[in-house]
């Protein structure tokens, strides 16, 4: 039997309160039970994979942070000392870390049960020169995502998140956005973490040719197209979205670099995205074309640009009170003499 969005309004209709007087967290549970096929939804025991890789792109000055910094925040992470860590602790969400391609792995000082060592090369190539990676390691990196969505699911994970952390990697995001969705370089193209004006004129200019060259081999060979301006982690992000869709887990997006990687997803695993919540809005200009590419409308709009999955770890608590609506409140028939 499939389950439609009206089946799961009309059950609502049937609980025990005024007839739509929940707004929009009725809204988001009849999205959950859709996406589930279960009026019965789950959101627990629920992961969180952050992956992890370098851009040689950063070499052309689009970031106002070095590539060490991607390492030193993974090892940040193993010690349970980031924002992420934080904040999956807080909503009770395991935490697994992937090293899809960084240039330098962390010192995991034994502490390896969180932590996996996945690395195709020591970061992308510079994709302002040419393309990021060839398309074998574009299938590499992909295939890396699609095991860590069957380790989750095999493991009795039942709502998943993709995080990253990755300096640079909102340069690839826009340049996926711009070839996926398209949009154009202004809107794809902001700040990231933190660029000046300056910073920001000059991934312009990249983002810019270098979506252009990869638009050229988009419809010969959209897989080719993607690993031209992709990096490891986004491209193991998306093979991530798409098996947990196919083996019919939830996800929660996270922000503007996870949506481009659900971009790719949709695009290379059509339908992909109707296993997706969208978890918030980024201050990223980009990130609403994105969102609206895929047919997402999402949770919360507070300007949040950290990446690491932490947009989808603060909304949390909301697909948990749909859930309970769902599963715990009574009918009016049942209550009523």
């Amino acid at each position: 039997m499939t389950i439609n969005p009206q089946d799961v309004a009309t059950y609502l209709d049937a609980l025990a309160k005024p007839q739509g007087s929940l707004g929009r967290l009725e809204a988001l549970a009849i999205q959950l039970a859709v996406a589930q096929q279960d009026l019965a939804v789950r959101t627990k025991p629920r992961r969180i994979v952050l992956f992890a890789a370098d851009h040689g792109v950063i070499e052309s000055g689009v970031s106002a942070w070095p590539s060490a910094v991607t390492t030193v925040m993974m090892e940040t992470i193993i010690a349970r000392k980031a924002t992420s860590t934080a904040l999956a602790a807080a909503q009770m969400a395991d935490l697994r870390l992937v090293d899809v391609g960084t240039i330098q792995p962390p010192q995991t000082g034994g502490q390896t049960g969180s932590y996996h060592d996945a690395r195709i090369a020591a970061g992308t190539a510079n994709l302002a020169d040419g393309p990021a990676m060839t398309k074998d390691q574009f299938h590499a990196a992909w295939v890396v995502g699609e095991v860590e969505a069957r380790l989750a699911f095999d493991q009795g994970f039942v709502l998943l998140i993709a995080g990253e952390m990755g300096i640079g990697n909102t340069t690839p995001a826009a340049c996926l956005t711009m070839l996926l969705s398209g949009a154009d370089s202004e809107i794809a193209t902001g700040r990231g973490a933190g660029a000046d004006d300056a910073i920001l004129a000059n991934k312009r200019a990249i983002v810019a040719r270098a979506s252009q060259r990869a638009g050229g081999l988009l419809d010969a060979d959209p897989a080719l197209a993607i690993a031209d301006v992709a990096g490891f982690e986004i491209a193991a992000m998306a093979g991530f979205f798409a098996q947990a869709a196919a083996q019919g887990s939830t996800v929660l997006l996270d922000g503007y670099v996870t949506t481009a990687a659900a971009l790719i997803a949709e695009r290379l695993a059509p339908g992909t995205a109707k296993n997706m919540i969208a978890a918030h809005l980024s201050a990223e200009p980009g990130h609403r074309a994105a969102l609206d590419h895929l047919g997402l409308d999402p949770l919360l709009e507070w300007n949040m640009r950290l990446g690491e999955g932490t947009g989808a770890l603060t909304a949390l608590p909301l697909l948990d009170s749909a859930a309970a609506l769902l599963n715990d409140v009574a009918k009016l028939s049942d209550i009523m003499p």
